[in-house]
This record gives C-alpha cells, structure tokens and sequence, in this order.
C-alpha cells in the first residue's frame, strides 16, 4: 500500500509572507491612545493660529487707532513735531495742518489720518510718519517742484494763480519766494478738469517741464523770456507754443532734442538783433534743421510820408540758409 505525501508549498523569502493586518486587531487601547494624540496636535495647532492672530491685530491696532487697546492716554503729552522735507514748507504749516488737539498723546495720534491731512495739499508728493518715543511725532515729507502757472477762476470767485508741477498736479504753493514764481511761465491751451476741491493732473506736463527745465539750465537767457507755453497743439501735432517777450510765437517739435532746438532759438535770435527794426513775429522749429521765419510788418510801420512801404520780403538773415551746416 502505497502513501502519498503531502508538502506544503515551500515560502522561499519573507517577502513571499502575506503582510496585511487587520485594523480591527487593533487594540482598544491603542484606538484610545491615537485619538488622544490626534486631538493633541489639533488643539496645539489652533492655540499657536490665535495667538499669531491675536499679535497681527494688536499690531494692526497700536499703529491705526491706540485708542481701542486703552492706550491713547497713556504717555506723556506729545511735546516736539520733527518735520523733515526737500522743500519750502515749514513746522508752522505742519502744525497749522495737522490741528492736533491739545494734551495729545504719541499713541493717541491717527497716523494714518494725519498722513492724509497732509497729502490733501497738492504740494506734498509723499509722507512719511513715525512715533519717536517718549513724546516726538517725525514727519518725512516729498515736495512737488512747480515748473508753470496757470490761472484758474471757479465760478464767480475771482482768478488766482495756481501752481503746476511736473506731474500735471495742480496745487495752491506755500512759502515759495514771489520773485521765483514770477519767473515760471504761465500755461494756455489747457483745459482744466475738476476733481473734488481741487482739479485733474494736467496731461502732457512731463514734455513741457522737460522743455523748460533744459531751457533754464541750457539757455536761461531765453528762459528768461519765456511768458506762455500754449498745449493747444501737444496732442494733435506733438508741438509746444511758447509765447516770449521777443518774439509772439515759437513753435517747438516734441518728438526733436529740446536742446538742438534752443541751440537754433539762440542763433536765430543773434541773427534777427542785427536788423532791429525788423522784429520777428514768429519762429517754427519743429521742421529740423529748416527753421522758417515770419516778420512783424505792422508793429513798426515808417511813417508813409517819409519811407516807402516795407517790404515783407525785405527782412533776410544772411546765414540762415547755412543753419544746416552748423553743429546743433
């Protein structure tokens, strides 16, 4: 009689071992000690996430409005105003436009509302606030330099001259020297737009602050000259009127040198002072090196009983028609 063997299959590795484990054998114990971890990490998470909001939002606090923390009265009275600018403006402005109430406190102070009370004069282009302890408010401020004027009448009020910066900002000027705003220019051609108390920036003003500035640092004899800087034309034909006390009207190309232009101003001018009862009226600029001319024929006529009639042809600027070998 014959038996038959029974092997069982042979687990070569331990890998060949199955390794799946029930979650049910699990001990109850086990179960508990998880979830207690669990809810551990969960409740030390949500703690630090308060405290860090809590921080922003006194932080927040203490540098918008003291007062919600109880801490506007705390501190002595504020004492000093630090003011600090590039321009003209002065600690009586500041404190006139502050208006800070009496016995105010460092930390009862808004810095952000008196940083607005500041920036509603067009003058200042930036500001700057800090509380310098125990009793000093520091104020960093960025002024706006006018390059024109331009007058403005609202309603029936009378016309007043305000100022214009580089920018197009429109703005009352303060502590400036009268004889230095006696020299800017005035603007024409210009259409102002209202805007709250006050009005629009200016479009273009970057072009014409970069004509005048050249013309004073260049060329201040003719700046000098200079009375009105019409826009009339900056839009459609990318030309600059200016109207000076030589001579009624010199056009100016926006897309050419400034400079070169002036360089052509000038010579043009040295030309015509060699015929002065021939005055110019008008000097385009705008056609390069070609520099057309126009004479006042009017405005000194001879007597026709002692001189022939002028002759509009009759005024010639004998290099003229060499201005293009010139460097300009």
């Amino acid at each position: 009689m014959s038996k038959i063997a029974t092997t069982a299959p042979f687990a070569r590795t331990w890998q060949d071992i199955s390794q799946s484990v029930n979650p049910r054998a699990m001990s109850k114990v086990s179960r508990q000690r998880r979830l207690a971890y669990t809810l551990k990490f969960a409740g030390a998470a949500s703690v630090l996430a308060i405290l860090a909001w809590g921080a922003i939002e006194i932080a927040e606090t203490m540098g918008s409005n003291p007062n919600k923390l109880g801490l506007a009265d705390s501190g002595p009275p504020l004492k000093a105003i630090a003011l600090a600018t590039d321009g003209v403006l002065d600690h009586t402005w500041a404190e006139r436009t502050l208006a800070l109430p009496k016995n105010a406190t460092l930390m009862s102070l808004d810095l952000y509302a008196l940083r607005t009370r500041l920036l509603a004069n067009g003058q200042v282009k930036a500001a700057v606030l800090t509380r310098n302890f125990p009793a000093t408010l520091a104020i960093n401020i960025q002024e706006r330099s006018p390059v024109a004027r331009v007058q403005v009448q609202v309603g029936a009020a009378p016309p007043r001259a305000l100022l214009v910066a580089r920018d197009g900002v429109i703005f009352d000027g303060k502590n400036y020297d009268p004889a230095m705003v006696g020299t800017l220019p005035w603007l024409d051609g210009v259409k102002l737009v209202r805007a709250g108390d006050g009005f629009a920036p200016i479009d273009g003003m970057d072009t014409v602050a970069d004509l005048l500035v050249t013309a004073h640092d260049q060329a201040e004899h003719l700046y000098r000259t200079f009375e009105v800087v019409s826009l009339a034309r900056l839009a459609s034909d990318g030309e600059l009127v200016v109207c000076s006390k030589d001579i009624p009207e010199i056009t100016f190309n926006t897309r050419d040198d400034f400079f070169r232009q002036l360089a052509r101003l000038d010579y043009v001018l040295d030309l015509a002072r060699t015929q002065p009862d021939k005055p110019l009226k008008s000097v385009d600029l705008s056609n390069g090196l070609q520099v057309p001319v126009t004479i006042d024929t009017v405005a000194r006529l001879p007597d026709p009983a002692s001189a022939p009639a002028p002759d509009n042809n009759a005024f010639s600027l004998p290099r003229l028609t060499n201005i293009a070998q010139r460097d300009f």
